[in-house]
């Protein structure tokens, strides 16, 4: 049940005019005032009067909820929104997650609190707990990276991506096959782009072993090592350029030549699989684009103009030489 303000004054232990005066930016103490604040984030508390205020009185700034900073896909999307939104006059606010469930919870209620016109949200996948902090902080929030049927959605092609990527191995003549994917908890990465390359290969003659790891190189580095010693693979396919290169650095520690050896592709596009040797081929997403539709699309939102549910951005498969003909 929604906590009342009376409720909220009642387990911090102050009166109840004096959570209002918080509410409305009135002087309490330092000691009071963390107090409540601990008080409403522990109850996730928005009341009716706030919510009212967060449509009556927009500011020309945006919210970014992101799941790490260290990647190259959200940095090049952060860096579309943020050119996007100084193009149209709006500001960005960003809260890094580090991949914690809650604090992305937490950052949509503390984006509200600071009266921010519109969220942008990157989530590896979203519960029923995002939908009540959304539903009750009224405020226009775009997803992206995954969709979901409740919010405007902005994502990558991930499935027509998979699809693509084992289209061109099976022309390339590979049919001992061996995936390295990631925890299905993510949805685009680790379901959707796995279930296209799977759909590729429906028909054709070819042997596939389906393995899991994390997102880090240093995981999949890992991971490779125990696949190369019990399956003998002409091609791993990566769901990431990060495990793509954990994969080449682990072949090299055991002199497997690429692509001779070994074949390795990757999803992704990161700059860094033009310059290593031998070039990766892979899946290059749009994520700076995809940054300023995202800008583009929140403050449409927050104008209460239409948008499409889900905005579908397109990708380029680069052919290099990572990977070899059988």
């Amino acid at each position: 049940m929604n906590k009342t303000i009376s409720d909220i004054a009642s387990i911090a232990g102050v009166a109840k005019s004096t959570v209002s005066r918080y509410l409305n930016g009135g002087s309490v103490s330092e000691n009071t005032r963390r107090k409540i604040e601990h008080v409403i984030k522990e109850h996730h508390y928005v009341p009716n009067t706030f919510a009212q205020s967060l449509k009556a009185r927009k500011t020309n700034i945006i919210g970014t909820v992101v799941p790490r900073l260290d990647s190259f896909a959200s940095s090049q999307t952060l860096i579309g929104i943020d050119e996007e939104l100084r193009n149209v006059n709006y500001h960005m606010l960003i809260s890094n997650t580090s991949q914690d469930f809650e604090r992305e919870i937490e950052a949509i209620y503390n984006f509200a609190r600071q009266k921010v016109s519109g969220i942008i949200l990157l989530a590896a996948q979203v519960k029923e707990e995002h939908l009540t902090a959304i539903k009750e902080c009224v405020v226009p929030v775009l997803l992206v990276g995954q969709q979901h049927p409740d919010l405007h959605s902005l994502i990558h092609d991930d499935y027509k991506a998979g699809y693509m990527m084992g289209r061109h191995i099976l022309e390339k003549g590979h049919r001992r096959i061996a995936y390295l994917g990631v925890t299905e908890k993510d949805i685009s990465v680790g379901v959707r782009r796995k279930e296209g390359f799977k759909k590729s290969l429906e028909g054709s003659s070819c042997y596939v072993q389906y393995y899991e790891t994390g997102f880090k190189m240093t995981d999949a580095m890992v991971t490779t090592a125990h696949i190369l010693d019990e399956y003998d693979p002409s091609i791993i396919v990566c769901a990431t350029d990060n495990i793509a290169l954990g994969v080449m650095k682990a072949a090299s520690v055991k002199q497997i030549d690429i692509p001779r050896d070994l074949s390795v592709t990757g999803f992704g596009g990161y700059d860094v699989t033009e310059i290593v040797h031998p070039a990766l081929t892979t899946v290059q997403f749009q994520y700076k684009e995809a940054g300023k539709r995202a800008a583009q699309n929140i403050v449409r939102l927050v104008r209460e103009e239409e948008i499409e549910d889900v905005t579908m951005m397109d990708f380029v498969l680069h052919d290099r030489e990572s990977v070899d003909k059988q």
